[in-house]
């Protein structure tokens, strides 16, 4: 039986639940429930003319009566056999009270109900009006699909429910439920588990204090909180939910927890299917990555354990954690992989004196998988020192290389960086250098009416803990517009010229000099004979506006 809501599961409980607690009283209404005549009627069913109902002694080697004040036993010895319908009785020995109709059998003891259920013991009272067996002693039920063990066991034959409250055991083929307490359902093939529960097969072992089961499907049904240990050394935190032991299918509620030997999440209701291997969280999730240090929150995420890959989707934020600092990435999705890399890598190496020149070099490495992470659409990108927007991203933790794509923009204190497309290279989540690809523009903010900007073919820039420290520029020809100081501090004029290479070299987070090489023109306009036309470059935008001030607005 597939538990389709959690209503219909409650129900279930509560029934269970009912029959652990009010036994008794129970069976008292049953009782009552039909009039003096009724009950009467069955208390005298041997000379009721329903004989499907009447206890029919079939077999025994000795056989007698004995009367004590008035109470007249019939008493059977040697392979008894006794019948009720289509309920068989074996046992060793037994005494029938024909006016109670209430039978007490000894030694290996047998019920077989119908041919569908079958229950062993050593001791039986059975009360025939109720059809309710109490047995003792090594007893075991069992049907086609699972067997219950316990030393006591109330058995109602009528209702199909077996109850037990000393502790029992139910297996089935390779899994093995304990509890302290237990209801059998055998119409459902529902057990449900109360104090003390350990499910335990070859895959994983379950504690709880309240589990649903069913037999039949070898479904399992979280009630209470809830510990799961898989032979792979996952583990799952759960307070409600439903696992089909049989084809590995879950779904957990209630902020459930998980973590294996890579990952650890949670979130407000998880999925998963074994066969496919998708994890699915849903409702505040988040995901921690412990071998790359990054974090993903999201109201979706997407898990392929067998790929070893995720997708994170409405409002997804990426932490990258680094020696103590933080970068954060939002996107409308977010992706990570990995992907197999040659044990010859070819890597381009360039320094800061040999800006013109560059070298390949090979790097071996051991054949291996590197992890990757994407941003697609609207991505923002938060640290301390830097933050960043595009359309789309692409990291590697083979070399902490954020590539930005998409009208990209970076900043860095009052400096802003444009261009088709920037490279960040990174150590410990801060800046270590910039690559912009084509139509590469920085804007350095002087004050509020006055923009340093320097714009070229493309642009490379180094950072020194995390700060803006050299930029150099080429263009046919690259071209700077910036305001020079006095020794004082007061600007003198606006220099605008060009040339084949720019070098900027910045001071405490302030352009400090510029340098050209080759081909140099240019003009140093006073101060106050600035021509409006000539403040600014061709692309020029001050885009403030789209820059992420805080960690808080990326998850917004």
């Amino acid at each position: 039986m597939l538990f389709k809501n959690k209503n219909a599961i409650y129900r279930l409980i509560k029934t269970a639940t009912l029959r652990l607690t009010f036994t008794s009283s129970l069976v008292l209404l049953f009782i009552l429930s039909g009039s003096t005549a009724a009950a009467q009627q069955v208390i005298n069913a041997a000379s009721s003319s329903d004989t499907t109902r009447i206890i029919q002694i079939v077999k025994g080697k000795n056989l007698r009566q004995k009367t004590t004040d008035s109470t007249v036993l019939e008493m059977i010895a040697g392979d008894v056999v006794i019948k009720e319908g289509l309920t068989t009785f074996y046992c060793d020995s037994a005494s029938l009270n024909r006016k109670t109709n209430i039978l007490e059998a000894f030694g290996n003891i047998h019920i077989n109900d119908n041919d569908s259920i079958h229950t062993y013991a050593q001791s039986l009272r059975y009360v025939g009006a109720e059809r309710i067996a109490y047995l003792k002693k090594n007893v075991k039920l069992t049907d086609k699909k699972g067997t219950l063990y316990t030393d006591e066991l109330e058995y109602n034959l009528r209702t199909g429910i077996a109850t037990y409250k000393n502790g029992g055991r139910i297996t089935n083929e390779k899994t093995v439920l304990t509890s302290e307490d237990g209801v059998y359902l055998a119409d459902t093939k529902d057990v449900y588990f109360k104090k003390n529960v350990h499910l335990k097969d070859p895959d994983r072992d379950i504690w709880t204090d309240s589990l649903l089961y069913n037999i039949k499907t070898n479904i399992a049904t979280f009630i209470a909180p809830t510990r799961i240990v898989g032979k792979d050394g996952t583990v799952i935190y759960t307070k409600s939910g439903t696992y089909n032991l049989a084809t590995g299918e879950a779904i957990f509620y209630d902020r459930t927890y998980f973590s294996d030997s890579t990952h650890s999440g949670t979130a407000d209701k998880i999925a998963y299917d074994k066969a496919s291997g998708i994890l699915q969280m849903e409702g505040n999730a988040k995901l921690v990555d412990s071998v790359n240090n990054v974090t993903v929150v999201g109201n979706e995420i997407y898990v392929d354990t067998k790929m070893n890959s995720f997708l994170a989707t409405r409002k997804p934020v990426m932490i990258f954690y680094r020696d103590g600092d933080s970068t954060y990435v939002a996107a409308d999705t977010l992706f990570s992989g990995l992907r197999k890399y040659d044990s010859l890598e070819s890597k381009i190496i360039t320094t800061r004196d040999t800006l013109t020149k560059t070298m390949v070099v090979n790097t071996e490495k051991k054949d291996s998988s590197i992890r990757y992470f994407l941003a697609f659409h609207h991505v923002r990108i938060f640290n301390d020192s830097l933050q960043a927007v595009s359309d789309s991203l692409h990291y590697s933790t083979v070399d902490s290389t954020f590539k930005l794509f998409g009208d990209p923009i970076v900043w860095s204190e009052q400096s802003q960086v444009t261009g088709d497309t920037i490279y960040m290279y990174t150590e410990n989540q801060k800046a270590k250098r910039l690559y912009v690809f084509n139509n590469g523009m920085i804007i350095n903010k002087s004050n509020e009416a006055m923009y340093n900007q320097i714009a070229g073919r493309t642009l490379n820039g180094y950072f020194v803990n995390g700060t803006i420290d050299y930029v150099r520029i080429k263009g046919s020809p690259a071209e700077s517009i910036y305001y020079p100081q006095d020794d004082d501090s007061a600007y003198i004029g606006m220099n605008r010229s060009s040339g084949d290479v720019i070098d900027i070299y910045f001071v405490k987070k302030e352009l400090n000099k510029v340098k050209f090489i080759n081909n140099v023109d240019g003009v140093l306009y006073p101060l106050k004979q600035i021509p409006e036309d000539k403040k600014q470059l061709k692309g020029f935008k001050w885009l403030d506006k789209k820059r992420p001030k805080n960690k808080l607005e990326l998850f917004e």
